[in-house]
Formats: C-alpha cells, sequence, structure tokens
C-alpha cells in the first residue's frame, strides 16, 4: 500500500472562517457523507468485500466536498470539520472540546454504506476503530445494550469522509438543500450540540424536530 504525505495551502477572507471550535449549545449537528469506509476497505483487504460494496466505497471516497466552500456563506453556520482517521465521534469529540459543549447523537439517524452495515454486522472492522475507542471512549456514553459493530461504526476511520457541520435549527432546511444540491443524498441531522460537559451521549433516536430536521 502507497503512503504518503501531502500538505494543502489557501487563503481566505477572515470572515468566512468557520472553525470545529465556534458550536453553540442547541445547533443541529449535520453529516454529510454516509460513514463506513474504513469497514468496507477492511472487508476488501481480507478478500470479503463484495462487487457492490466496492462501487459504494470508490463512490463515497472520490466524491469532493464541493460544499465546503459554500457553506461559510450560509446564515447560522456555526462549526466545520470533516471526519477522517478519528471517525465520527473523534472528530465530534473535536468540537465539543474546543467548543466547550457536549453532544447528543441519534444512531438510527446516522447515514450508513449499505454494504458496510451488513459487513459490520457480520463484524468486519478496523483495527483504528479500536484505538479510536481507547483514545476518547471515556468522553462518551453509550446505551448499554449497543452492539459492538455499532460502537465500531462509531469510531470506524474514513478515507475522504463527509463535513460535520453545527448550524442554527433554522438554517437546518438550508444547509441540507445545499448538501443535496452539491450531490451528497446521504447529509442528514444527526443530533443536536447541548450545554454542559464535552461528552457524547449516544441514544438509538431522538426527537430532532426541534432542530428544524
Amino acid at each position: 500500500e502507497p503512503i504518503y504525505g501531502l500538505v494543502a495551502l489557501g487563503v481566505i477572507h477572515p470572515q468566512r472562517v468557520i472553525r470545529n471550535s465556534t458550536a453553540r449549545a442547541g445547533d443541529a449537528i449535520v453529516l454529510g457523507k454516509a460513514l463506513g469506509v474504513g469497514i468496507l476497505s477492511a472487508a476488501l483487504k481480507k478478500g470479503a468485500l463484495p462487487d457492490e460494496g466496492y462501487r459504494q466505497m470508490l463512490a463515497c471516497t472520490t466524491q469532493l466536498n464541493t460544499v465546503g466552500h459554500r457553506l461559510p456563506e450560509m446564515a447560522g453556520m456555526h462549526a466545520m470539520t470533516d471526519v477522517t482517521g478519528f471517525g465520527l465521534l473523534g472528530h465530534l469529540a473535536e468540537i465539543c472540546r474546543g467548543s466547550r459543549l457536549g453532544a447528543h447523537v441519534a444512531f438510527e439517524s446516522l447515514p450508513v454504506l449499505p454494504a458496510a452495515l451488513s459487513l459490520a454486522q457480520q463484524g468486519y472492522n478496523t483495527g483504528g476503530a479500536a484505538r479510536n475507542w481507547a483514545s476518547y471512549g471515556h468522553d462518551v456514553r453509550l446505551p448499554d445494550d449497543l452492539a459492538p459493530w455499532q460502537q465500531a461504526l462509531l469510531c470506524d476511520p474514513q478515507t475522504s469522509g463527509g463535513l460535520l457541520v453545527t448550524c442554527a435549527p433554522q438554517a437546518v432546511a438550508a444547509v441540507l438543500a445545499l448538501f443535496r444540491d452539491e450531490g451528497f443524498a446521504s447529509a442528514a441531522v444527526i443530533g443536536q450540540m447541548q450545554a454542559g460537559a464535552a461528552r457524547i451521549t449516544v441514544d438509538y433516536r431522538l426527537d430532532l424536530a426541534h432542530t428544524g430536521c
């Protein structure tokens, strides 16, 4: 496997900068791409990835986050990052720590690549997911009956993962419309930022109607 590093440099107007430390209590949490790339990669290495799963993996990883340059122009946008090697919970934890807020996530609202869902249930996962959980699991509360494969999915390292944004409830409809206009059909509201300690609570489902969803 080729391994390489790179640095991307750019220029942005200071009034259009959106950080991962400026979320606000009550913000809706929006995820721009489906999860599961790491699980598909693990299955590929073991020769167990079906053709459809390979197509899903390529489609997800080659879709650039082109929506990112348009989001800062929208009213009500507060924080943004992308989900990569630390998995969904890891990058959400960064938002929580930087913003000094907690987060509540609805597992059943998470977009997941269909092939990854099936493979995760069969036990395919990555060593990276286990290391991720070991590094930040102490700041996460999960349902007592959450299955190991579900925990692994929450921590699954992503290659070219989706944008993770927080926005005011009144901006949700416009934010989702922008994602879908750019071709991100899986974009979804997955939870809400909350006042309190910088911890993440995961439940199976939440009433997200008040977030503008």
